[in-house]
């Protein structure tokens, strides 16, 4: 690229400390810290250097470009074509992937992820905040729902410090009460957390959960066997969460099937977290495997 703009992105392991950061491009970096803007470039042999360091607000500083380059020059048309094309293949794709079987650890056909995750992404509506917790289940919804705005996603960053869930979805539905706020869950991360029911049920902070539960930590365990040959500490059970959320004072459903409901039992749950009156809810879906993240790497 001629031009690479860091938004808030460092030069960590996710960029193999630059080594990924071409020295024939002009590199942009954005960061409301001086010293996130200039990490990994300031020692000896380092692999990467910022032409332009902006301490400054991501998102402000990008608002700001966009209004300086204006609409309807046309010197990006070609591009953002052409960017636009290659997402609506994407999207087709993911599509056509919703809709094939997904077995379960038991060998029953479950809900498909993907097509859970679609049916979240029809159903959002603008005033909502997503919490990721999770591995497998929340990246394969990170590719479909999408955020309804700036500052509308949360997850546990960088480092994947799971278990931050509950206190995520807690603070944004306080700082927020009119925004419906959704907290997706990988069935390993929910137990780091969902005991926070308590708290949402006593304090009236009416949040929904959504827990794709495929009864094992399966981020972990797609590297781990084929290295190991072992899946030591991987699968799980089909834990009834619904039954954790109720026994809290919430509400709770099961989608065991994907010949179920799904749609009409998620604007169930939206129903339920709804008006002053609202609950929290929690809906437990059993999904089965794809190969859609074959390839992720996590350890």
């Amino acid at each position: 690229a001629d031009v690479v703009i860091m938004a808030g992105t460092v030069a960590d392991f996710r960029l193999d400390y630059g080594r990924t950061l071409s020295k024939k491009s002009k590199i942009v970096t954005i960061n409301r810290s001086a010293e996130q803007i200039w990490k990994n470039a300031t020692f000896p042999g380092a692999f990467w250097k910022p032409d332009v360091p902006a301490v400054s607000d991501p998102c402000h500083f990008l608002l700001d470009l966009a209004e300086r380059v204006g609409p309807g020059r046309g010197r990006f048309d070609a591009w953002a074509e052409k960017l636009k094309a290659s997402e609506i293949t994407k999207e087709k794709a993911n599509a056509r992937k919703a809709a094939e079987p997904a077995i379960g650890r038991d060998g029953t056909r479950l809900v498909n992820p993907l097509h859970l995750v679609h049916e979240v992404e029809d159903i959002l509506p603008d005033d909502s905040i997503l919490i990721g917790d999770g591995g497998d289940f929340v990246a394969t919804a990170s590719y479909v729902v999408r955020p309804r705005g700036p500052l509308r996603w949360l997850d546990p960053g960088v480092f994947g410090t799971l278990g931050v869930g509950g206190g995520f979805a807690l603070g944004a539905k306080l700082a927020r009460p009119s925004a419906e706020v959704w907290l997706i869950w990988g069935d390993g991360s929910v137990g780091y957390s969902v005991a926070e029911f308590d708290t949402f049920k006593r304090h009236n902070v009416p949040i929904i959960a959504l827990v794709g539960n495929d009864a094992c930590w399966t981020q972990i365990e797609r590297e781990q066997i084929p290295i190991f040959d072992d899946d030591v500490a991987c699968p799980l059970e089909y834990t009834p969460y619904e039954e954790v959320a109720a026994g809290y004072g919430g509400g709770g459903a099961v989608i065991a099937s994907h010949e179920e409901d799904i749609r009409g039992k998620l604007k169930r749950a939206q129903r339920a977290a709804a008006g002053e009156r609202g609950v929290p809810y929690l809906v437990n879906v059993k999904i089965g495997s794809t190969n859609f993240r074959e390839g992720s790497l996590s350890v």
